[in-house]
């Protein structure tokens, strides 16, 4: 299996991030990542979904994707030809000894520390799934309290943008 992140925009209307899911879930795919927010145009949303699956049951769920009514344009996006990134909040166990040496790892990851108490601080990290879980490996000696990460989301390199087409295409529904 390999690991495909698909950049799906459909329209924000109530019920697709459901329908969208279901077909996954209907074929047997476990969604590994799944961020859903909204674009720079206020009535279309952007998924981004990341599947391991080989590439033929993608090709064919993608071919159903593209049938949903609501769905108006999909992209297979590769780590070399668009940018990919990752939120982590981390919350580390420390003490008077120990926080300089975590507060040293937050700048060596080029991390935040956007919460401190006596006893813990919350640290912010955005990355590639590679660098999270680097970060993640040098921090458990401390102890980590409580660990949150969002769903990857990712663009496309360069001028192009996926959505210029799909506006056009809503616009001759509408």
């Amino acid at each position: 299996m390999s690991r495909h992140t698909l950049s799906v925009l459909v329209e924000n209307k109530p019920g697709v991030l459901a329908r969208v899911a279901a077909l996954f879930s209907r074929r047997g795919f476990n969604i590994d990542s799944l961020a859903v927010g909204p674009t720079e145009h206020h009535d279309i949303s952007r998924m981004t979904i990341v599947v391991n699956v080989e590439d033929l049951p993608l090709e064919q769920v993608t071919k159903q994707l593209n049938k949903l009514v609501n769905v108006l344009k999909i992209v297979e996006l590769d780590n070399g030809q668009s940018v990919q990134r990752e939120l982590m909040l981390i919350k580390v166990r420390t003490d008077a000894e120990s926080r300089g040496h975590v507060l040293e790892l937050v700048n060596l990851f080029r991390a935040r520390c956007v919460d401190v108490s006596t006893d813990a601080v919350t640290i912010e990290v955005t990355g590639t799934t590679d660098k999270l879980q680097a970060f993640v490996r040098v921090l458990e000696p401390y102890g980590i309290k409580e660990l949150v990460q969002s769903g990857m989301v990712a663009v496309g390199r360069g001028a192009r943008s996926i959505t210029d087409r799909s506006l056009r295409a809503l616009d001759r529904i509408a």
